[in-house]
């Protein structure tokens, strides 16, 4: 909270009474942020969650799909924010093609961070 703002967090060394009381916590707006492995990507609702920001592409199609399905459900509007590391360039291949449509990638953004001499691209989706 150094910077004012209460997260909470679900990861797999808690015990489940701990990822409840995180996820409530996040759920009736106490905390503002949820900070969650994997573990989150699936079986979590959370109505009309705004954001979900994923600090790295995962290796696997289909588990970026469940981690970004957190967003943008039942009509409401979502967006997505994705960091993308240049090893991880390979993963937006394998992403395109399980849902036939490119991901816009921001390469000129207003905060760009580096990894050596590449800019980190920011992924952003929209409506589902």
């Amino acid at each position: 909270m150094k910077a004012g703002i209460k997260a909470a967090a679900i990861h797999g060394s808690k015990s489940q009474p701990a990822r409840q009381d995180a996820l409530n916590s996040f759920k009736n707006k106490l905390s503002r942020v949820l900070v969650a492995t994997d573990i989150a990507s699936r079986g979590i609702d959370v109505e009309q969650l705004s954001h979900v920001i994923n600090y790295e592409i995962p290796n696997i199609p289909e588990t970026y799909i469940h981690r970004i399905g957190r967003t943008g459900r039942a009509g409401v509007d979502g967006i997505a924010l994705s960091f993308c590391d240049t090893e991880e360039r390979e993963y937006l291949k394998d992403i395109y093609k399980l849902i036939s449509k490119p991901i816009p990638v921001v390469e000129d953004h207003p905060f760009p961070m580096k990894h050596g001499a590449v800019t980190v691209p920011v992924i952003r989706r929209g409506r589902r």
